[in-house]
């Protein structure tokens, strides 16, 4: 029976015991080099602490029995001696540590990166980015904290436990029984704790997860909690998720002192006990007061390593907390795994196929439903239609964000799922609607289109989206940082930043998410521009909001409700008086134009 219930400990998905073998073979196990060193040190720490006081008791007794002054001195040196190499060995041991932690914290934060990176967009449109921010600080840091509390309570306090109990065992085997009284009332009362720290640990996990998505959200959304005079709002929202934090805090600090004050009641019966018997040897039997005092020592240094090696489960409950949520992101299956095995996509005329393709994103509410459609090599095919009807999906499953629930995407007769990603990806330049820029300079931003880009390309490709005037007058000039998401440039000045981004990646598939839908006339006149520049004599895709954009598209395509209701030229679909002249004329009404401001075509 006891067997089976170790087995069981040891098998149970997400147990303590299975999660503290994992760090061990998964993490320990590649520094156990690092390990052993440590452990020499904290041997080192044990033996001289054990051994300064088996000498005391030495002291003791050439100062009040032998009257030996000579004695004394030789003692006192070698007590300093066994200090200084203590000191040392400390030094040894916590700098090892410290570094063995710092390795795995660094590991796991790789490790975890790496598995996210992993993942296809609709792993991450279930989450909010805020709890990938707290598992991989809390996971990393506490698989560390494990770490460290099983090598400073088997390399620390145990072996420090186990050379000081025989030091009291050599002074005194009776009066060391005495120790034994502590134990037993101790380890009922840690074992009730134990799931009540986990609970109230988990807890805060969540609630930590909270507080900083409230904090993450009203810093990226500065100007819509501005101009919603959210700031009380959001104010009492960041006020009750702190309020929660700190309530389960001091929860958690309830619960997890508790055993503090019986372990000090305990510890100090046993030591009034071993003194009381101590004296008595003393004074009534004539024993030698150097043992009593070795004894005494011994027992006192005992007695802190004893006391966290109780507690070992309490911390370690609270710090497994944080690797269940490490393992949970390394546990989960990638989306998009590693597919080099795949052949490279080669490219001849870059033509793009969608053959019945069908798509949901979520079961039994179809996306896509048979859509079939060419999109020819060097011409521009435009998407439009209403919202939802499944413009925006094209672009994401040609981009291989996603897989079809059945047809296929063929560019130049390959079929996209049979390729690399990255080959596929990388013949692609692609320019959404809400452009990204990461924190750093415009120059950065832009060479991300092609690493490795010299600074004329970057230029060209910033004057040919109309980019360089504005960023010339920068007093940065290109080493200009645009701040988080973009923020210090005007919705036109990102727009032309995302443009130059595509240009310099010089991709033979352009894929546009319009561009223009929320600009001025100026700015999008000026983008539209550099638009033309972007889609000439390359396979172009554009999703258009605004049907004066795209009046000379080679072809246009009317999405709606997941399939091609219409196609055509701007004029031939005027003159079908079908859906696309219904919206367009709808347009030219509520827009109050007449003339056309278009992406020049390549026909």
């Amino acid at each position: 029976m006891f067997g089976q219930k170790f087995n069981d400990k040891f098998s149970e998905p997400g147990s303590a015991w299975v999660l503290i073998r994992r760090l061990l073979s998964e993490h320990a196990w590649g520094l156990r080099k690092s390990y052993a060193l440590a452990f020499v040190f904290m041997g080192m720490v044990a033996a001289t602490t054990a051994l300064a006081a088996y000498l005391f008791g030495n002291i003791i007794n050439q100062a009040y029995v032998d009257k030996n002054l000579t004695g004394i001195v030789v003692l006192g040196f070698a007590i300093a001696a066994i200090f200084i190499v203590k000191g040392l060995a400390v030094y040894g041991q916590s700098l090892m540590m410290a570094r063995i932690s710092n390795r795995i914290i660094a590991d796991n934060q790789r490790r975890m990166f790496s598995s996210l990176i992993h993942q296809n967009l609709a792993y991450f449109a279930d989450r909010h980015s805020s709890e990938f921010l707290s598992r991989l600080g809390l996971g990393a840091a506490s698989a560390s904290q494990v770490l460290n509390l099983l090598a400073g309570a088997i390399g620390r306090d145990l072996m420090s436990l186990i050379a000081l109990i025989t030091v009291m065992i050599i002074q005194d085997p009776v009066m060391s029984l005495v120790g034994l009284v502590v134990a037993p009332p101790a380890m009922l009362l840690l074992r009730k704790l134990i799931r009540r720290i986990y609970a109230i640990a988990h807890s805060q996990f969540v609630g930590g997860t909270r507080l900083l998505e409230t904090l993450q959200e009203t810093v990226q959304g500065i100007r819509i909690v501005k101009a919603f005079t959210m700031e009380d709002v959001m104010r009492a929202r960041l006020e009750a998720n702190v309020a929660e934090v700190e309530h389960l805090a001091n929860r958690a600090a309830r619960v997890s002192f508790r055993a503090s004050p019986l372990m000090e009641a305990l510890g100090g019966v046993a030591v009034a006990l071993a003194m009381i018997y101590g004296g008595y040897r003393v004074i009534v039997t004539g024993s030698a007061p150097g043992e009593f005092f070795s004894f005494l020592a011994a027992f006192l240094l005992a007695y802190e390593p004893a006391k966290r090696l109780a507690r070992l489960n309490i911390e370690l409950s609270s710090a497994l907390v944080g690797v269940r949520v490490l393992f949970e992101i390394f546990d989960a299956p990638a989306t998009e795994p590693e597919d080099k095995e795949k052949p490279a996509l080669k490219l001849t005329t870059a033509q793009i196929e969608f053959k019945d393709v069908h798509f949901s994103y979520q079961p039994g509410e179809p996306v896509l439903r048979g859509m079939s459609f060419v999109a020819s090599p060097g011409q521009m095919t435009a998407l439009v239609g209403p919202s939802g009807g499944g413009k925006s999906t094209v672009l994401n499953l040609a981009l291989g964000f996603y897989k079809v629930d059945r047809g296929t995407i063929a560019i130049d007769g390959q079929d996209i799922t049979q390729v690399t990603r990255d080959s596929l990806r990388g013949q692609v330049a692609y320019v959404g609607q809400d452009v990204f820029l990461f924190h750093g300079t415009i120059r950065e931003n832009i060479a991300i289109g092609k690493p490795g880009a010299t600074e004329d390309e970057i230029i060209a490709a910033a004057k040919a989206a109309h980019a360089h005037e504005f960023v010339s007058k920068f007093p940065g000039e290109y080493d200009t940082l645009v701040g988080e998401r973009g923020t210090k440039l005007s919705g036109g000045e990102r727009q032309r930043i995302a443009i130059a981004r595509a240009l310099v990646r010089n991709a033979p598939i352009i894929l546009l998410d319009e561009a223009t839908a929320s600009l001025d006339s100026e700015s999008e006149r000026l983008v539209q521009d550099a638009m033309a520049h972007l889609c000439k004599d390359r396979t172009t895709m554009v999703i258009a909001h605004r049907l004066n954009t795209i009046v000379h598209a080679d072809r246009i395509l009317v999405v709606e409700n997941g399939v091609i209701a219409e196609s055509g030229r701007h004029d031939e679909l005027l003159r079908k008086g079908g859906r696309y002249a219904a919206f367009y004329r709808l347009q030219v009404r509520e827009q109050g134009v007449d003339a056309p401001v278009a992406i020049a075509s390549n026909a």
